[in-house]
């Protein structure tokens, strides 16, 4: 191919359409535990995060309740992937070679937000949400009925591999996907470029600006005990029980049992199988969904 202004733009589109069909192409998970929220600057401030007050009968004049400020903040992070491109490849006409690399550039474009969401849940034992808790903690504060400063938990504590139970019904999530850009594929390919002119290379790549944090902990609860039935009703008893400020019940409903790999077998007999070892009924079969996500592995 003759190496110009045209035939290189031409390039660049041919690999633009594949990173595009490879992007649409891909049907995340990180919008089944995280709410989407989109950012408008370097960063964004989750003042309202626990401030969700309840319902009261109306009599006289309303009461405004003096909500607790919170400055749990997430700072948006940029990304990028690129690839060089010999002129040597445009010319001898072996630039077919990069186009799977271009279309899997594109599939991990679209799964990059599953990788900070879950990758954010792994951490969640030793990293801090709103309350300045770890986002798995067994002391989580909370205003009981009587105005005395109580705790709750969403650890089930345990020494081996990590599973979570979720409510995901809610338009609030447990996680948070912020969005400052979305990825766009880019490159440079003007044949004065300083790049091209040093190197003899086009590059072409792909970035955005996100990150991932922390929502509600009350909508999740992990563990680290064996998963089994027995287990996964503790837990599921724990949310549905689960206490706001002033000793209002949340209504959480956990429906999403969420787990790596290693734990996909464990996860289908406590939601599918219709009886234990023991051959007794599983009444917790169907309670929730199982989600296996890889980058939980």
């Amino acid at each position: 191919m003759l190496v110009n202004r045209a035939n290189v733009q031409g390039l660049y589109t041919g690999f633009k359409t594949t990173f595009n069909g490879a992007f649409t192409g891909v049907t995340p998970v990180w919008n089944r535990v995280a709410m989407d929220v989109p950012s408008t600057t370097s960063q964004e401030i989750y003042a309202w995060l626990g401030q969700i007050p309840g319902f009261r009968e109306w009599i006289g004049d309303r009461v405004i309740q003096n909500l607790k400020q919170h400055d749990y903040t997430i700072k948006n992070k940029k990304f990028e992937s690129t690839i060089g491109v010999s002129r040597d490849h445009i010319e001898d006409d072996t630039y077919g070679v990069f186009t799977p690399l271009v279309s899997e550039m594109g599939r991990l474009s679209a799964v990059h937000p599953d990788e900070l969401v879950f990758g954010l849940a792994k951490q969640g034992f030793t990293s801090r949400c709103y309350d300045g808790q770890y986002f798995f903690d067994t002391d989580h504060p909370v205003t009981a009925a009587d105005g005395s400063v109580d705790v709750w938990s969403n650890f089930g504590g345990g020494a081996g591999t990590p599973w979570y139970l979720l409510d995901t019904s809610r338009a609030v999530k447990p996680l948070i996907r912020q969005k400052r850009r979305e990825y766009s594929f880019r490159s440079m390919n003007d044949l004065n470029d300083d790049r091209v002119f040093m190197r003899d290379e086009f590059a072409f790549g792909v970035d955005g600006r996100s990150n991932a944090g922390f929502g509600l902990p009350q909508l999740a609860y992990a563990s680290k005990q064996g998963l089994d039935v027995a287990a996964y009703a503790d837990a599921r008893s724990k949310m549905m029980g689960l206490l706001g400020d002033g000793g209002r019940p949340l209504g959480i409903t956990p429906n999403l049992l969420v787990v790596p790999p290693s734990l996909e077998k464990a996860g289908l007999e406590v939601l599918k199988a219709q009886r234990n070892a023991a051959g007794a009924d599983n009444v917790y079969a169907g309670t929730a969904e199982l989600l296996v996500v890889p980058w939980l592995a």
